[in-house]
Protein backbone atom coordinates (compact mmCIF):
# COMPACT_ATOMS: atom_id res chain seq x y z
CA UNK A 1 0.00 0.00 0.00
CA UNK A 2 1.92 3.54 -0.59
CA UNK A 3 1.76 5.78 1.65
CA UNK A 4 -1.66 7.62 2.40
CA UNK A 5 0.01 11.55 1.96
CA UNK A 6 0.68 11.25 -1.06
CA UNK A 7 -2.63 9.12 -2.65
CA UNK A 8 -5.68 9.02 -0.25
CA UNK A 9 -5.80 11.39 2.58
CA UNK A 10 -5.56 9.45 6.00
CA UNK A 11 -8.96 10.01 7.18
CA UNK A 12 -10.60 9.20 4.14
CA UNK A 13 -8.60 6.07 3.82
CA UNK A 14 -10.21 4.76 7.28
CA UNK A 15 -13.28 5.87 5.79
CA UNK A 16 -12.51 3.60 2.55
CA UNK A 17 -11.27 0.75 4.49
CA UNK A 18 -14.91 0.89 6.88
CA UNK A 19 -16.89 0.92 3.69
CA UNK A 20 -15.35 -2.06 1.99
CA UNK A 21 -15.91 -4.20 5.29
CA UNK A 22 -19.23 -3.11 5.41
CA UNK A 23 -19.49 -4.83 2.21
CA UNK A 24 -18.16 -8.58 2.74
CA UNK A 25 -14.58 -7.74 3.12
CA UNK A 26 -12.55 -9.15 6.16
CA UNK A 27 -13.74 -7.67 8.98
CA UNK A 28 -11.89 -5.17 11.14
CA UNK A 29 -11.43 -6.07 14.56
CA UNK A 30 -8.46 -3.49 16.22
CA UNK A 31 -8.83 0.56 16.32
CA UNK A 32 -6.32 3.11 16.13
CA UNK A 33 -4.20 3.35 19.55
CA UNK A 34 -4.13 6.85 21.37
CA UNK A 35 -2.47 9.87 19.96
CA UNK A 36 -0.82 10.79 23.40
CA UNK A 37 -0.88 9.10 26.99
CA UNK A 38 -2.50 11.68 28.41
CA UNK A 39 0.56 13.21 30.49
CA UNK A 40 -1.15 16.32 32.92
CA UNK A 41 1.55 18.23 31.39
CA UNK A 42 1.93 16.61 27.89
CA UNK A 43 -0.92 15.13 26.78
CA UNK A 44 0.01 14.93 23.18
CA UNK A 45 3.51 12.85 24.08
CA UNK A 46 3.85 9.06 24.11
CA UNK A 47 1.17 6.84 22.50
CA UNK A 48 -1.32 4.48 23.32
CA UNK A 49 -1.58 0.30 21.92
CA UNK A 50 1.67 -0.31 21.91
CA UNK A 51 5.12 -0.68 24.63
CA UNK A 52 8.53 -0.06 22.48
CA UNK A 53 11.44 -2.42 23.51
CA UNK A 54 13.92 -1.67 21.08
CA UNK A 55 15.08 1.08 19.00
CA UNK A 56 17.45 0.67 16.19
CA UNK A 57 18.80 3.94 14.92
CA UNK A 58 21.06 4.48 11.52
CA UNK A 59 21.86 7.69 11.21
CA UNK A 60 24.23 10.13 9.23
CA UNK A 61 25.01 13.74 9.75
CA UNK A 62 26.57 16.31 7.98
CA UNK A 63 27.41 19.26 10.33
CA UNK A 64 27.76 21.93 7.78
CA UNK A 65 24.72 21.23 5.87
CA UNK A 66 23.09 20.41 9.37
CA UNK A 67 21.35 17.40 7.61
CA UNK A 68 20.46 14.04 9.19
CA UNK A 69 19.49 11.53 7.23
CA UNK A 70 17.96 8.60 9.32
CA UNK A 71 16.40 4.88 9.27
CA UNK A 72 14.81 3.90 12.82
CA UNK A 73 13.91 0.29 12.89
CA UNK A 74 11.09 0.29 16.44
CA UNK A 75 10.40 -3.22 17.66
CA UNK A 76 7.22 -2.60 19.96
CA UNK A 77 4.19 -5.19 21.13
CA UNK A 78 0.84 -4.22 20.84
CA UNK A 79 -1.10 -3.86 23.86
CA UNK A 80 -4.23 -3.91 21.77
CA UNK A 81 -5.40 -4.98 18.19
CA UNK A 82 -4.24 -1.99 16.17
CA UNK A 83 -5.93 -1.03 12.89
CA UNK A 84 -3.36 2.09 13.18
CA UNK A 85 -0.80 3.93 15.59
CA UNK A 86 1.00 7.07 16.24
CA UNK A 87 4.74 7.52 16.71
CA UNK A 88 6.13 11.16 17.67
CA UNK A 89 8.38 12.78 15.56
CA UNK A 90 8.36 16.63 15.07
CA UNK A 91 9.60 18.23 11.70
CA UNK A 92 12.28 16.46 9.56
CA UNK A 93 10.71 14.65 6.35
CA UNK A 94 8.87 11.24 6.09
CA UNK A 95 10.13 9.11 2.85
CA UNK A 96 8.97 5.54 3.48
CA UNK A 97 7.52 3.12 6.23
CA UNK A 98 7.16 0.03 6.66
CA UNK A 99 5.92 -2.37 9.00
CA UNK A 100 6.53 -5.98 9.48
CA UNK A 101 8.43 -5.63 5.75
CA UNK A 102 5.81 -4.20 3.77
CA UNK A 103 5.16 -0.89 3.00
CA UNK A 104 2.24 0.93 5.36
CA UNK A 105 0.30 4.05 4.68
CA UNK A 106 0.91 7.25 6.95
CA UNK A 107 0.08 10.96 7.47
CA UNK A 108 1.33 13.56 9.19
CA UNK A 109 -0.27 16.18 11.90
CA UNK A 110 2.00 18.50 14.10
CA UNK A 111 4.28 15.93 16.10
CA UNK A 112 2.05 12.98 14.79
CA UNK A 113 2.96 10.07 12.54
CA UNK A 114 -0.24 7.83 11.95
CA UNK A 115 0.96 4.89 10.81
CA UNK A 116 -1.68 2.29 9.16
CA UNK A 117 0.10 -0.74 8.56
CA UNK A 118 -0.63 -3.53 5.60
CA UNK A 119 -2.46 -6.13 8.31
CA UNK A 120 -3.92 -5.21 11.56
CA UNK A 121 -1.63 -6.33 14.89
CA UNK A 122 -3.09 -8.29 17.25
CA UNK A 123 -2.96 -7.68 20.98
CA UNK A 124 0.23 -9.62 22.27
CA UNK A 125 2.06 -9.75 19.03
CA UNK A 126 5.57 -8.86 18.93
CA UNK A 127 5.92 -6.21 15.52
CA UNK A 128 8.52 -3.73 13.95
CA UNK A 129 8.26 -0.86 12.33
CA UNK A 130 10.88 1.03 9.89
CA UNK A 131 10.56 5.11 8.94
CA UNK A 132 13.34 6.31 6.83
CA UNK A 133 13.35 10.25 6.94
CA UNK A 134 15.79 12.96 6.56
CA UNK A 135 16.14 16.68 7.29
CA UNK A 136 16.93 19.41 9.51
CA UNK A 137 16.54 18.45 13.00
CA UNK A 138 14.47 21.74 14.98
CA UNK A 139 16.21 22.93 18.40
CA UNK A 140 12.37 23.64 20.32
CA UNK A 141 12.24 26.25 22.65
CA UNK A 142 10.87 25.10 26.39
CA UNK A 143 7.89 26.54 28.25
CA UNK A 144 9.97 27.91 30.35
CA UNK A 145 12.49 29.23 28.14
CA UNK A 146 15.15 26.43 27.61
CA UNK A 147 16.39 25.00 24.51
CA UNK A 148 16.05 21.12 23.60
CA UNK A 149 16.03 19.07 20.64
CA UNK A 150 19.20 19.64 18.53
CA UNK A 151 21.06 21.49 19.46
CA UNK A 152 23.99 23.29 16.80
CA UNK A 153 27.39 23.34 18.70
CA UNK A 154 30.56 24.66 17.56
CA UNK A 155 31.96 22.11 15.60
CA UNK A 156 28.78 19.63 15.36
CA UNK A 157 25.72 19.10 17.08
CA UNK A 158 23.80 17.73 20.90
CA UNK A 159 20.74 15.65 20.60
CA UNK A 160 19.32 16.38 24.02
CA UNK A 161 15.21 15.66 25.15
CA UNK A 162 13.82 16.85 28.58
CA UNK A 163 11.13 16.57 28.16
CA UNK A 164 10.50 16.32 24.45
CA UNK A 165 13.19 16.98 22.64
CA UNK A 166 14.25 13.53 21.48
CA UNK A 167 11.09 13.65 18.79
CA UNK A 168 13.28 16.03 16.81
CA UNK A 169 15.58 13.78 15.80
CA UNK A 170 13.74 10.38 16.06
CA UNK A 171 10.37 8.87 15.70
CA UNK A 172 9.44 6.69 18.80
CA UNK A 173 6.64 6.79 22.20
CA UNK A 174 8.26 9.58 23.37
CA UNK A 175 7.01 9.62 26.96
CA UNK A 176 8.73 7.90 30.20
CA UNK A 177 6.27 5.93 30.77
CA UNK A 178 7.70 3.71 27.73
CA UNK A 179 11.38 3.03 28.10
CA UNK A 180 13.44 0.72 25.55
CA UNK A 181 17.20 -0.42 24.61
CA UNK A 182 18.84 0.96 21.78
CA UNK A 183 21.72 -0.04 19.33
CA UNK A 184 22.45 3.76 17.74
CA UNK A 185 24.76 3.71 14.89
CA UNK A 186 26.23 7.13 13.27
CA UNK A 187 28.19 8.54 10.48
CA UNK A 188 29.94 11.50 10.52
CA UNK A 189 33.02 13.28 8.46
CA UNK A 190 36.18 11.96 10.04
CA UNK A 191 37.75 13.90 12.63
CA UNK A 192 34.71 14.11 14.43
CA UNK A 193 33.76 12.18 17.37
CA UNK A 194 29.63 10.84 17.28
CA UNK A 195 29.14 10.22 21.23
CA UNK A 196 25.92 8.24 23.04
CA UNK A 197 24.59 6.23 25.84
CA UNK A 198 25.72 2.92 26.85
CA UNK A 199 28.92 1.89 25.51
CA UNK A 200 30.66 1.81 22.22
CA UNK A 201 30.94 -1.36 20.19
CA UNK A 202 32.45 -0.34 16.90
CA UNK A 203 34.17 2.73 14.96
CA UNK A 204 34.90 2.31 11.81
CA UNK A 205 36.65 4.88 9.06
CA UNK A 206 35.81 4.46 5.28
CA UNK A 207 36.19 6.99 2.21
CA UNK A 208 36.40 9.86 4.68
CA UNK A 209 33.70 9.34 7.12
CA UNK A 210 33.42 7.84 10.72
CA UNK A 211 30.65 5.28 11.55
CA UNK A 212 30.00 5.50 15.76
CA UNK A 213 27.75 2.13 16.56
CA UNK A 214 26.53 2.45 20.46
CA UNK A 215 24.62 -0.20 22.54
CA UNK A 216 22.43 0.77 25.20
CA UNK A 217 20.84 -3.02 27.01
CA UNK A 218 19.56 -1.83 29.91
CA UNK A 219 15.99 0.04 29.75
CA UNK A 220 16.06 4.00 28.71
CA UNK A 221 13.74 6.65 28.59
CA UNK A 222 14.07 8.90 24.82
CA UNK A 223 14.17 11.76 26.96
CA UNK A 224 17.77 10.68 28.53
CA UNK A 225 18.70 9.39 24.91
CA UNK A 226 21.31 11.51 23.77
CA UNK A 227 23.86 11.99 20.72
CA UNK A 228 26.75 14.51 20.70
CA UNK A 229 29.06 15.19 17.59
CA UNK A 230 31.69 17.50 17.45
CA UNK A 231 35.51 17.38 18.54
CA UNK A 232 36.25 15.54 21.86
CA UNK A 233 39.06 14.63 24.35
CA UNK A 234 38.08 11.53 24.67
CA UNK A 235 39.23 9.20 27.80
CA UNK A 236 38.81 5.48 28.66
CA UNK A 237 39.52 4.36 32.19
CA UNK A 238 37.90 1.59 34.55
CA UNK A 239 36.56 2.42 38.10
CA UNK A 240 37.21 0.25 41.27
CA UNK A 241 34.41 -1.86 40.65
CA UNK A 242 35.23 -2.45 37.01
CA UNK A 243 32.59 0.20 35.74
CA UNK A 244 33.75 1.07 32.64
CA UNK A 245 34.21 4.48 32.53
CA UNK A 246 33.93 6.77 29.62
CA UNK A 247 34.47 10.69 29.28
CA UNK A 248 34.21 12.99 26.44
CA UNK A 249 35.22 16.61 26.56
CA UNK A 250 35.07 19.70 24.37
CA UNK A 251 39.04 20.51 24.07
CA UNK A 252 38.35 23.60 25.07
CA UNK A 253 37.30 22.42 28.28
CA UNK A 254 39.97 19.30 29.01
CA UNK A 255 42.10 21.20 31.25
CA UNK A 256 39.25 22.90 33.61
CA UNK A 257 37.52 19.84 33.60
CA UNK A 258 40.15 17.15 34.02
CA UNK A 259 40.26 16.97 38.03
CA UNK A 260 36.66 16.92 38.21
CA UNK A 261 36.22 14.42 35.68
CA UNK A 262 38.51 12.12 37.31
CA UNK A 263 36.28 11.74 40.69
CA UNK A 264 33.78 10.08 38.80
CA UNK A 265 34.69 6.60 39.56
CA UNK A 266 34.58 7.79 43.63
CA UNK A 267 31.46 9.76 43.38
CA UNK A 268 29.75 6.36 41.86
CA UNK A 269 31.76 4.34 44.63
CA UNK A 270 29.95 6.68 46.93
CA UNK A 271 26.40 6.98 45.76
CA UNK A 272 26.76 2.74 45.74
CA UNK A 273 27.23 2.60 48.68
CA UNK A 274 23.81 5.18 49.47
CA UNK A 275 21.53 4.28 46.84
CA UNK A 276 22.47 1.08 45.99
CA UNK A 277 24.27 -0.95 42.98
CA UNK A 278 24.81 1.21 39.78
CA UNK A 279 21.96 0.74 37.89
CA UNK A 280 23.88 0.51 34.12
CA UNK A 281 27.00 -1.26 31.77
CA UNK A 282 29.06 2.19 32.14
CA UNK A 283 28.88 5.64 32.90
CA UNK A 284 31.17 8.72 32.40
CA UNK A 285 30.78 12.09 31.00
CA UNK A 286 30.20 14.54 28.05
CA UNK A 287 31.37 18.30 28.24
CA UNK A 288 30.40 20.89 25.55
CA UNK A 289 31.02 24.78 25.35
CA UNK A 290 29.07 26.89 28.07
CA UNK A 291 27.62 28.69 24.77
CA UNK A 292 26.33 25.53 23.52
CA UNK A 293 23.74 24.33 25.77
CA UNK A 294 23.09 26.02 29.03
CA UNK A 295 22.03 23.72 31.48
CA UNK A 296 23.78 20.03 32.52
CA UNK A 297 21.18 17.26 32.07
CA UNK A 298 21.57 13.56 33.31
CA UNK A 299 21.63 11.57 29.97
CA UNK A 300 21.31 7.98 31.01
CA UNK A 301 25.46 6.56 31.79
CA UNK A 302 26.69 9.56 30.05
CA UNK A 303 25.01 13.10 32.00
CA UNK A 304 25.86 16.27 29.82
CA UNK A 305 27.54 19.37 31.03
CA UNK A 306 27.74 22.88 30.17
CA UNK A 307 31.47 23.68 30.21
CA UNK A 308 33.35 22.49 33.08
CA UNK A 309 31.37 20.90 36.00
CA UNK A 310 32.00 21.42 39.66
CA UNK A 311 31.74 18.35 42.28
CA UNK A 312 28.39 18.96 43.72
CA UNK A 313 26.69 19.48 39.81
CA UNK A 314 28.85 16.18 38.88
CA UNK A 315 27.15 14.59 42.04
CA UNK A 316 23.84 15.48 40.99
CA UNK A 317 23.64 14.11 37.10
CA UNK A 318 25.35 10.63 38.32
CA UNK A 319 22.84 10.55 41.23
CA UNK A 320 20.18 10.35 38.56
CA UNK A 321 21.33 7.23 36.74
CA UNK A 322 19.82 5.70 39.97
CA UNK A 323 16.68 8.61 40.17
CA UNK A 324 15.26 9.46 37.25
CA UNK A 325 17.46 7.14 34.29
CA UNK A 326 16.67 4.12 36.77
CA UNK A 327 13.52 5.04 38.12
CA UNK A 328 11.92 6.65 36.17
CA UNK A 329 8.75 8.31 36.71
CA UNK A 330 5.60 7.19 34.87
CA UNK A 331 4.50 10.92 34.10
CA UNK A 332 5.81 14.55 34.82
CA UNK A 333 4.13 15.22 37.61
CA UNK A 334 6.36 12.74 39.53
CA UNK A 335 9.59 15.00 38.42
CA UNK A 336 10.43 15.45 42.09
CA UNK A 337 11.67 11.92 42.20
CA UNK A 338 13.54 12.82 40.02
CA UNK A 339 15.59 16.26 40.91
CA UNK A 340 14.56 16.31 44.99
CA UNK A 341 16.71 12.92 44.97
CA UNK A 342 19.08 14.23 43.15
CA UNK A 343 19.54 17.82 45.11
CA UNK A 344 19.28 15.92 48.41
CA UNK A 345 22.42 13.66 46.96
CA UNK A 346 24.89 16.85 46.99
CA UNK A 347 23.45 17.96 50.75
CA UNK A 348 24.74 14.13 51.56
CA UNK A 349 27.94 14.63 49.92
CA UNK A 350 28.30 18.04 51.31
CA UNK A 351 27.89 16.47 54.53
CA UNK A 352 29.88 13.58 54.44
CA UNK A 353 33.05 15.49 52.70
CA UNK A 354 33.43 18.34 55.37
CA UNK A 355 30.39 20.73 54.42
CA UNK A 356 27.19 21.45 56.26
CA UNK A 357 24.78 18.40 57.04
CA UNK A 358 21.72 18.07 55.25
CA UNK A 359 19.80 18.98 58.41
CA UNK A 360 22.11 22.24 59.10
CA UNK A 361 20.59 23.21 54.89
CA UNK A 362 17.69 22.47 55.23
CA UNK A 363 17.20 25.00 58.02
CA UNK A 364 19.48 27.68 55.68
CA UNK A 365 16.77 27.10 53.36
CA UNK A 366 13.85 27.13 55.65
CA UNK A 367 14.81 30.72 56.89
CA UNK A 368 15.81 32.12 53.43
CA UNK A 369 19.74 31.99 54.03
CA UNK A 370 20.37 29.20 52.01
CA UNK A 371 24.16 30.42 49.88
CA UNK A 372 23.02 29.32 46.77
CA UNK A 373 21.36 31.75 44.21
CA UNK A 374 18.18 30.64 44.85
CA UNK A 375 15.28 33.07 45.91
CA UNK A 376 13.68 31.69 48.98
CA UNK A 377 10.05 32.93 48.69
CA UNK A 378 10.97 30.70 45.02
CA UNK A 379 10.67 27.24 47.37
CA UNK A 380 7.22 27.50 48.60
CA UNK A 381 5.46 28.51 44.99
CA UNK A 382 3.54 24.76 45.15
CA UNK A 383 3.99 21.86 46.32
CA UNK A 384 7.10 20.01 44.84
CA UNK A 385 4.49 16.85 43.69
CA UNK A 386 2.21 19.00 42.16
CA UNK A 387 3.77 21.12 39.91
CA UNK A 388 1.27 24.00 38.56
CA UNK A 389 1.87 23.84 34.61
CA UNK A 390 4.96 22.32 32.28
CA UNK A 391 7.08 25.64 32.60
CA UNK A 392 7.34 24.79 35.96
CA UNK A 393 8.14 21.14 36.32
CA UNK A 394 12.01 22.23 36.46
CA UNK A 395 11.66 25.34 39.38
CA UNK A 396 12.72 25.49 42.79
CA UNK A 397 9.91 23.49 44.95
CA UNK A 398 10.75 20.33 42.81
CA UNK A 399 14.30 20.16 43.64
CA UNK A 400 14.51 21.93 46.90
CA UNK A 401 11.36 21.63 48.62
CA UNK A 402 11.68 17.65 47.02
CA UNK A 403 14.55 17.27 48.48
CA UNK A 404 13.31 18.89 52.02
CA UNK A 405 10.69 16.21 52.03
CA UNK A 406 13.53 13.27 52.33
CA UNK A 407 15.37 15.00 55.23
CA UNK A 408 11.90 15.04 56.55
CA UNK A 409 11.44 11.04 55.98
CA UNK A 410 15.21 10.83 57.18
CA UNK A 411 14.56 13.02 60.68
CA UNK A 412 11.27 10.77 61.36
CA UNK A 413 12.64 7.10 60.69
CA UNK A 414 16.45 7.86 61.58
CA UNK A 415 19.30 7.00 59.54
CA UNK A 416 18.99 3.15 59.17
CA UNK A 417 15.55 3.26 57.92
CA UNK A 418 15.83 5.70 55.71
CA UNK A 419 19.10 4.20 53.88
CA UNK A 420 17.04 0.69 54.19
CA UNK A 421 13.93 2.96 52.20
CA UNK A 422 15.84 4.58 49.65
CA UNK A 423 18.19 1.52 48.79
CA UNK A 424 14.71 -0.76 48.44
CA UNK A 425 13.10 1.65 46.82
CA UNK A 426 15.84 1.61 43.63
CA UNK A 427 15.93 -1.94 43.84
CA UNK A 428 12.35 -2.74 43.50
CA UNK A 429 11.98 -0.33 40.77
CA UNK A 430 15.07 -0.71 39.00
CA UNK A 431 14.59 -0.41 34.94
CA UNK A 432 10.83 0.62 35.84
CA UNK A 433 8.70 3.14 36.36
CA UNK A 434 6.87 4.37 39.31
CA UNK A 435 4.88 7.42 40.51
CA UNK A 436 4.66 9.49 44.09
CA UNK A 437 1.99 7.14 45.16
CA UNK A 438 3.96 4.35 44.80
CA UNK A 439 6.51 6.36 46.50
CA UNK A 440 4.64 7.23 49.51
CA UNK A 441 2.36 3.78 49.80
CA UNK A 442 6.42 2.23 49.47
CA UNK A 443 7.88 4.75 52.72
CA UNK A 444 4.14 3.69 54.89
CA UNK A 445 4.83 -0.06 54.56
CA UNK A 446 8.56 0.08 55.65
CA UNK A 447 7.73 2.08 58.60
CA UNK A 448 4.80 1.19 59.76
CA UNK A 449 5.33 2.76 63.31
CA UNK A 450 5.49 5.98 61.87
CA UNK A 451 2.86 8.78 60.76
CA UNK A 452 3.65 10.27 57.73
CA UNK A 453 0.66 12.08 57.44
CA UNK A 454 2.09 15.78 58.19
CA UNK A 455 4.98 14.58 55.87
CA UNK A 456 2.99 14.14 52.93
CA UNK A 457 -0.17 16.58 53.77
CA UNK A 458 2.75 19.58 54.80
CA UNK A 459 5.68 19.30 52.44
CA UNK A 460 4.97 17.34 49.55
CA UNK A 461 0.99 18.02 48.72
CA UNK A 462 0.50 21.19 50.86
CA UNK A 463 0.51 24.94 49.53
CA UNK A 464 2.81 27.80 51.24
CA UNK A 465 5.43 27.27 53.77
CA UNK A 466 4.60 24.45 56.32
CA UNK A 467 5.35 25.12 59.78
CA UNK A 468 8.48 24.31 61.29
CA UNK A 469 10.18 23.54 64.59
Amino acid sequence: MPRSSVTVPFALALVLTAGLTACGGDAVHGKPGAAGVGDPYFPRMGNGGYDVTHYGLTLSYDPRGRRLTGTAEITAKATQDLSAFHLDLLGMHVSGVTVEGREAGWSRAGQELTVRPHDELDKGETFSATVRYAGTPRTITDADGSKEGWLRTADGALGLGEPTGSMAWFPGDHHPSDKASYDLRITVPKGLQAVSNGELTSEETRNGRTTFTWHTAQPMASYVATLAIGRYDVTRSTAKSGLPVYVAVDPTQTGASKKVLGKIPEIVDWEEYNFGPYPFSSTGAIVDRPDDVGYALETQTRPVFAGAPDTVILVHELAHQWFGDSVTPKSWRDMWLNEGFATYAEWLWQEDHGGDSAQEIFESLYKGEYYEPVDSSEVWAFPPADPPSAAQISDPPVYYRGAMVLQKIRQLVGDDTFYDIVQGWTAGHRHANADTAEFTAYVEKAAPDKDFGGIWKDWLYGKGKPAHR
